[in-house]
């Protein structure tokens, strides 16, 4: 071998030796992502389409659910990792009937992103006219179910909590008459809003105990957190810095407009009027006492977690 080609390989192979990740083949993680589109579901998607992830080391299988509730039962089953945007009263309470499930990130604080409408022509005027009526949530244990049950105890109302799955099959039953009141996220059920085929009748935060509660969490499966410590905090990386690029870079939002098939321009308005950053954060899993009171009276829990046991639930990584 010639001196330069020996030089060249020697220098090839140092390269090689001190980049990450790129050496060796990408780790695969497996989701479970509620509400497909959603701004507040977008960040391993986008951060996916940007590289972030692949720059980890990481390749992300995603799979998409109907809602919280099917997105912890796939973590679980340890059919998936992780999963996104799940109830954080329903995971409380899967945990402390032992389910192997951790929370690896804080998901969106407040449920100021939900709203509940019906459809232009119906007699209902606000959440007060629900007495007796139906409305839809996604799945039970979803951030949609606890939301919905927040509004009756607040409006002091007799409505009907009814599954219905994701805002698409939500909005087909509205509109059908199965149901009286829809549920939806944006960017779902904007542009019917601003064409005037539904009305909007309550939002999430209508109900004040939710406004400052942490309502979703992104979660972990107890023993791929386990087995897999270093590729989750190489999850936890990544997914900070696609959540950062999302807010900062303006491409952030090109992606998303892309991905959710929106305009740029309906993009910004969901983030700055439905999911500013702070929402957003994933670092604090805010109102703990808040949560737990009301999942009691949800009958999500029989008793509030010790602080033992939310020291071992909630498992944030800290920040490098």
């Amino acid at each position: 071998m010639s001196v330069s080609r020996f030089l060249g390989v020697l220098f090839g192979a140092i390269a090689l030796a001190t980049t990450p990740h790129l050496a060796q083949a990408e780790d695969t993680l497996r989701l479970a992502v509620g509400a497909p589109n959603n701004w507040d579901t977008s960040i391993p998607e986008i951060g996916q389409r940007a590289g972030i992830f692949a720059k980890h080391g990481l390749k992300l299988d995603i799979l998409y659910t109907q809602g919280g509730g099917e997105t912890m039962q796939a973590v679980i089953s340890g059919s998936v990792d992780i999963g996104i945007a799940a109830g954080t009263q329903a995971v409380m309470g899967a945990f402390a009937k032992g389910a192997p499930v951790r929370i690896l990130a804080a998901g969106t604080t407040g449920a100021g992103d939900l709203y509940w409408y019906v459809p232009a022509d119906s007699p209902i005027k606000s959440f007060k006219d629900t007495n007796g009526k139906t409305a839809g949530f996604s799945t039970v244990g979803a951030s949609t179910h606890i939301a919905l049950l927040a509004l009756i105890k607040h409006f002091g109302t007799t409505t009907k909590a009814v599954a219905t799955g994701a805002g698409a099959v939500t909005l087909t039953q509205v509109m059908s008459g199965q149901i009286d009141v829809g549920w939806a996220s944006p960017p779902f059920g904007l542009q019917q809003l601003q064409d005037g085929k539904i009305r909007l009748i309550a939002r999430g935060n209508d109900a004040p105990s939710m406004v400052n509660q942490t309502v979703r969490v992104h979660i972990v499966n107890a023993n791929a957190l386990k087995q897999r410590a270093d590729v989750m905090k190489r999850f936890m990386a990544a997914y900070r810095e696609s959540y950062e690029f999302l807010y900062t870079d303006p491409r952030g939002v090109r992606v998303f407009s892309e991905y959710s098939k929106v305009p740029e321009a309906l993009a910004v308005q969901i983030r700055d009027t439905f999911m500013p950053k702070a929402v957003m954060s994933p670092e604090k899993v805010s109102g703990t006492d808040a949560i737990m009171a009301d999942a009691v009276t949800f009958k999500t829990l029989a008793a509030p977690l010790s602080q033992q046991q939310l020291s071992e639930l909630i498992q944030i990584p800290p920040k490098p």
